[in-house]
């Protein structure tokens, strides 16, 4: 491990980096996406496209929740440990920090019409993160009619099925395994 990147300097800007993801994510991991990837991979350089989707991938599938997972797999990955528990803190700490303001005032104005209002339009806001995120995700993973055919299997089941996310995510896996194995999909 490269000692510039444990140093203290760097783990700053490793929460720094993820401090804005975190502020920054209305919605869910979902929505976190396009800032992740415009903050680590075009900003940052540390990750490529297809390692943050990989992250993302790996992060949908484990324990936890999807933003934290992904920011401790970038962050073990930069500095190790130390970034690992660095980048997790700092994609926490404004959720921290905004969900203890909100409640101490929230519960006061709750069912007042404009906030109401306000959390409609953050809803609304939050479906276009997420559709965006869905076709930088899409350019990045569907490059072959193999990719297309397992795209349009998962997402008809995951429309018609209650099922987990990990067990299409265990499925794609095996299936590009054995696609690749057979020769269907470059290697």
């Amino acid at each position: 491990m490269n000692e510039e990147r444990t140093s203290i300097g760097f783990l700053a800007q490793l929460f720094g980096a993820f401090a804005k993801v975190g502020v920054m994510t209305f919605g869910g991991g979902y929505a976190m996406l396009p800032i992740l990837q415009r903050e680590i991979v075009e900003d940052r350089h540390w990750a490529t496209e297809e390692e943050l989707m990989d992250y993302y991938a790996v992060g949908q599938c484990t324990p936890g929740i999807i933003a934290v997972n992904t920011a401790t797999f970038i962050g073990q990955k930069k500095a190790g440990i130390a970034g690992g528990i660095t980048a997790t803190l700092g994609v926490v700490f404004p959720s921290i920090v905004i969900i203890l303001l909100i409640a101490s005032v929230l519960t006061h104005f709750a069912d007042a019409p404009v906030v109401r209002h306000a959390f409609a339009g953050i809803r609304v806001c939050v479906c276009v993160l997420v559709f965006n995120a869905v076709l930088k995700l899409w350019k990045g993973a569907v490059k072959d009619k193999a990719g297309l055919c397992i795209f349009a299997v998962v997402f008809v089941l995951s429309v018609f099925l209650d099922v987990s996310p990990v067990v299409y995510v265990i499925i794609a896996a095996v299936t590009g395994i054995l696609l690749t194995q057979m020769g269907v999909r470059g290697k």
